[in-house]
């Protein structure tokens, strides 16, 4: 059974910074993309960042640019993602996807509240 689970996640004030992990378990996704994606509450879920398979090649949201860093380790089977410089608007859960053509995985996500 694939799984995969976020921790991390906290509450920090403004300008902090956190690192959330997403350590998938059930199968290695080492030749596809993984992301994370947070939903604030009353919004749509969002991407704030993308890693590709080699990790090579990085995709962020304006939002976030210059101040998360999204990083995996293959070996380890686990996504990171470093977000310094937090901000309120960064409140919400975040959530590690994969998505291999044929299946969608998510984790159960994980709380970040940022206090101003």
């Amino acid at each position: 059974q694939v799984q995969l689970v976020e921790s991390g996640g906290g509450l920090v004030q403004a300008g902090g910074s956190l690192t959330l992990s997403c350590a998938v378990s059930g199968r290695t996704f080492g030749a596809y993309t993984m992301a994370w994606f947070r939903q604030a509450p009353g919004k749509e879920r969002e991407l704030v960042a993308a890693i590709s398979a080699s990790g090579t090649q990085t995709q962020y949201a304006d939002s976030v640019k210059g101040r998360f860093t999204i990083s995996r380790d293959i070996a380890k089977n686990t996504l990171y993602l470093q977000m310094n410089s937090l901000k309120p608007d960064d409140t919400g859960t975040y959530y590690c996807n994969v998505e291999t053509g044929t299946q969608d995985y998510w984790g159960q996500g994980t709380q970040v509240t940022v206090s101003s």
